[in-house]
Order: C-alpha cells, then sequence, then structure tokens
C-alpha cells in the first residue's frame, strides 16, 4: 500500500497549508488529524506548521511526500470520469 503525504491549503489556494493523508490511492487527502493512528501531538510553537511531528514521523516510517501541485492533479476529485 502506497501511503502519501502533502501539504495543502486549508481554505483556498493561499490558506495556511496544513499535514493531508493519503493511505491509498483511489482514497481522497484528508488532514492528518482524520487519522488518530498516525496523527502524533503538534509542537507548541507559536505559528508553527500544523502537522510538522506527524510528517516528520511518517516520513521515518517510509511515506511518500507529494508536491501539492501534484496532489491537486492527481486526487481522485480530479480523476476523469469513464463513460
Amino acid at each position: 500500500m502506497q501511503q502519501r503525504m502533502c501539504w495543502l491549503s486549508t481554505s483556498g489556494e493561499y490558506g495556511d497549508k496544513i499535514l493531508h493523508l493519503q493511505t491509498a490511492p483511489h482514497q481522497p487527502w484528508r488532514p492528518y488529524t482524520a487519522f488518530p493512528q498516525y496523527a502524533v501531538p503538534d509542537y507548541k510553537i507559536p505559528g508553527g506548521s500544523r502537522g510538522w511531528a506527524t510528517y516528520q514521523k511518517l516520513l521515518k516510517a517510509g511515506w511518500t511526500l507529494v508536491p501539492t501541485a501534484l496532489a491537486n492533479e492527481f486526487s481522485p476529485a480530479n480523476a476523469p470520469v469513464k463513460l
């Protein structure tokens, strides 16, 4: 199973980015907080990135980081519809 991570905006193209996870290619991207089995508490640093501690843990565990542009381009919501 290919497990992937990406930094995606929470509100619009220029909103704050938080870590999103995808546990299978056909699954949508979801915030790391939706995966309590993978998420770890955020660092208590003012202005710190939400999900940074989880990102570090999952990177060490072999998860793949996907660039934001690719995550948006190939998300299931943007997949072509087969007729």
